[in-house]
């Protein structure tokens, strides 16, 4: 809501809009809006918080459709993008690969896609989440070293009882050891999809 007007009726343009259609309806209010129209006319303040209202409601249907466009993709892909999301681990995008991964229709989530997610758990620190999507992966594909080896780094790192602990947190002086060896994992993959092998052992 835009000063509690709905956007699409400051727009004039129905929900099921395409984009062009909402360009259309924004270059006509453009026109018939714009301040330079104004100048010396007592509708000049009248003018420009309406086209304030219809910049800010352009940007909000803009942002919805693309929005909207880009979830169907993901959901509509019998694959997601695996090597995609894991670039943007390594580069630190975490945001965007956590949406894309949350984009993923629950029946299509398979062994990579825990691991992943596990992935993006530990890099925002969330190491419970980590740990039980590590389990959840290397479960669905026990003979996979990666995420074997993911899991039991994560599990070595571990201190302390889960039991009774309400925050299921762990101690932390051990986080960057942690960091380095989850990193060194996903390198390792990234480098085995480029055809080389960053450690042989997995």
């Amino acid at each position: 809501m835009i000063n509690g007007k709905d956007p699409y009726v400051i727009l004039g343009v129905q929900r099921s809009a395409t984009e062009e259609e909402v360009k259309a309806a924004y270059k006509e209010l453009v026109k018939k809006y714009h301040p330079d129209q104004y100048e010396n006319n007592p509708l000049k303040d009248v003018a420009a918080e309406k086209m304030s209202e219809v910049n800010q409601a352009y940007d909000e249907i803009i942002n919805n459709i693309r929005n909207s466009e880009a979830s169907s993709r993901y959901s509509a892909s019998a694959n997601f993008d695996s090597q995609q999301i894991r670039y943007l681990i390594q580069s630190g995008n975490i945001t965007q690969a956590d949406d894309m991964l949350s984009a993923v229709d629950p029946t299509r989530r398979d062994a990579e896609w825990y691991f992943l997610k596990g992935s993006v758990c530990y890099k925002r620190g969330w190491f419970n989440e980590a740990y039980e999507n590590f389990s959840r992966a290397a479960s669905i594909n026990p003979g996979n070293a990666e995420y074997a080896a993911a899991l039991n780094q994560l599990n070595s790192q571990r201190s302390g009882s889960m039991a009774g602990n309400p925050m299921g947190t762990y101690r932390n002086s051990n986080a960057d050891a942690m960091n380095c060896c989850c990193d060194l994992i996903c390198l390792d993959s990234c480098c085995e999809c480029m055809g080389g092998d960053l450690i042989p052992c997995c």
